[in-house]
């Protein structure tokens, strides 16, 4: 059993929020950007559960740590956004299939984890353990981040 980040009720309330904090780098430290979005921001992973997994994040004009917390039409506006993004994912990499996972229990900062799951996927049948499966080099980062970037421009 876990305990809740020391810290977790303020960032929560958007004090202290290192995503807030960061702005809207092209390298967040996990991931480089393969998407700049109206309201959302998609870093393709370093580290991760398998290649093509990525971190879409709210960028919106304030700090929101649930979906419910955004009205309609933002609500509809990050969701095209994420779902673009899984789309992508799915163009290039043909997983078997996807997740779409809004969690926010480590960082509670509106954040969704596009997570392509693939024939050999070690949880197949549940849920992902998204727990580190080794490091990307730079070359491979790179490489897949512009074979989504391109992708992203070209649309569906």
């Amino acid at each position: 059993m876990g305990d809740w980040p020391e810290d977790f009720a303020s960032v929560k309330q958007g004090i202290g929020c290192a995503t807030c904090g960061d702005g809207r780098p092209d390298d967040n430290g996990f991931g480089v950007r393969i998407m700049t979005g109206s309201h959302s921001d998609a870093y393709l992973q370093r580290e991760g559960f398998r290649r093509g997994y990525v971190v879409a994040i709210h960028r919106g004009d304030h700090h929101v740590t649930e979906l419910t917390d955004l009205g309609a039409d933002e609500a509809d506006a990050y969701w095209n956004e994420v779902l673009r993004v899984a789309q992508a994912v799915t163009d290039v990499y043909r997983p078997l299939k996807m997740n779409l996972m809004v969690l926010g229990d480590a960082l509670p900062h509106l954040h969704t984890h596009v997570v392509p799951r693939y024939g050999d996927d070690p949880d197949a049948g549940g849920p992902p353990d998204l727990g580190s499966e080794g490091r990307r080099t730079d070359t491979e980062l790179q490489r897949d981040a512009e074979l989504l970037r391109r992708k992203l421009r070209s649309g569906p």
